[in-house]
């Protein structure tokens, strides 16, 4: 298995390989021209300033899905906040319609549902902005809610076996998890002895702060996209229970940089990145980000959270006419819910009117934010035909 010193190029070739799949996977790894040909784009001098809240600003299809609250509830949420800002909620919306855009392409669906997709997004995400703790969001996806039942169902050797590969407490080397240099170890085993890491893995679990933590094994995990190349880790943590026994955790730790989604100006954010992150979740996941702590190791800024069996991303195989549609709404109410659960009243109603004044009917698209899906899907399309160019000369 590849020590740290080796890494930097393996994990640059799983990058360029994975963004060589599909259109789709192209434009799920690459935030950087996302908001480069955006800024270039003449759409972009249209696109509405809404109010300076936590948006993802990086919100594609696979960063949407279940997660759970770690005491058996479950709801689709926000799932990767790493491009996380206090910025414009527009931003949020231009990503989603692009990635679902990209979606309806990959299953050969006609332009005009791309269209309906688009109408279906604002009228689910106004939606949400009415009346954020409603959770009816119009047009149920049987595609969404699918996910969510599975996820529902799903127990800790379903996500053993799913993310290990085992179901016993350890990790296996090979493909995803490799293994550690000796500073990493020596950092993860005195990072679970710090009493704050402890008290936070213990509370997830409802246990008494004054029970034993310790690190069972720990593995670099070649895991994402964009993220590849980065500090992350899969570790097993074992918890002492009233009886002697033991439980175990499975905790996902993931290096936070600064992020490329532009903020506000004059955006009051956490300096670390690993606490932005953490604030954002706070705010946009709430069963996230309730069991999410950022930490420091070998000199970087690391954020650390459990994983739970319900946790689940989104993966579009196919879609049809009328599905697509439908979750282009499903999935626009759940990022609007988590934009509105930011915004006084009066506020939701401004933002709704705002986007409401750049429609020409009752189910119309806002003209910026077809204009910038369609000018950003041409961009992206050149973009991956030329990185598929690149990838082929290489190989």
């Amino acid at each position: 298995m590849p020590l740290p010193q080796d890494r930097h190029a393996i994990l640059d070739a799983k990058r360029t390989l994975k963004m060589a799949r599909s259109a789709h996977a192209y434009v799920r790894g690459n935030t950087v021209k996302f908001y480069e040909w955006l800024a270039e784009s003449t759409a972009s001098r249209r696109v509405p300033n809404g109010p300076a809240i936590w948006i993802c600003g990086d919100c594609h299809l696979g960063n949407l899905g279940p997660v759970g609250n770690g005491e058996g509830s479950v709801e689709i949420q926000i799932r990767d906040l790493d491009q996380a800002v206090i910025g414009n909620p527009a931003h949020d919306l231009i990503r989603l319609g692009l990635s679902l855009a990209t979606a309806a392409r990959g299953s050969d669906l006609p332009g005009v549902v791309t269209m309906r997709m688009m109408e279906q997004m604002i009228d689910g995400y106004a939606a949400a902005m009415r009346d954020p703790d409603d959770d009816n969001p119009g047009a149920d996806s049987e595609f969404v809610r699918s996910v969510e039942r599975e996820a529902l169902g799903r127990r800790w050797r379903h996500l053993a076996k799913e993310r290990l590969e085992a179901v016993e407490p350890r990790i296996p080397l090979g493909k995803k998890f490799w293994e550690l240099g000796a500073d990493e170890r020596d950092a993860l085993t005195a990072l679970f002895t710090d009493e704050a890491v402890a008290a936070m893995v213990l509370s997830l679990k409802g246990k008494p702060r004054d029970r034993e933590v310790r690190l069972v094994d720990a593995a670099y995990w070649m895991k994402g996209c964009s993220s590849l190349g980065l500090l992350r880790y899969a570790a097993i943590v074992a918890l002492k229970t009233g009886k002697g026994n033991w439980s175990y955790a499975l905790i996902d730790l993931k290096e936070a940089i600064d992020p490329i989604a532009p903020a506000a100006r004059g955006a009051a954010m956490p300096r670390d990145n690993a606490e932005r992150v953490v604030a954002a979740a706070q705010a946009l996941s709430p069963y996230l980000g309730g069991r999410m702590m950022p930490v420091r190791m070998l000199g970087r800024s690391l954020f650390i959270r459990e994983l739970t069996p319900h946790d689940l991303k989104l993966e579009v195989d196919q879609f049809s006419h009328g599905e697509a549609v439908r979750a282009a709404r499903h999935l626009a109410f759940v990022v609007g819910k988590a934009h509105a659960r930011q915004m006084d009243g009066r506020t939701r109603t401004a933002w709704t009117e705002q986007l409401d004044a750049d429609r020409r009917g009752t189910l119309d698209t806002p003209s910026w934010l077809w204009e910038s899906v369609v000018s950003l899907a041409g961009r992206h399309e050149a973009g991956y035909l030329d990185h598929c160019r690149r990838y082929a000369l290489a190989a």
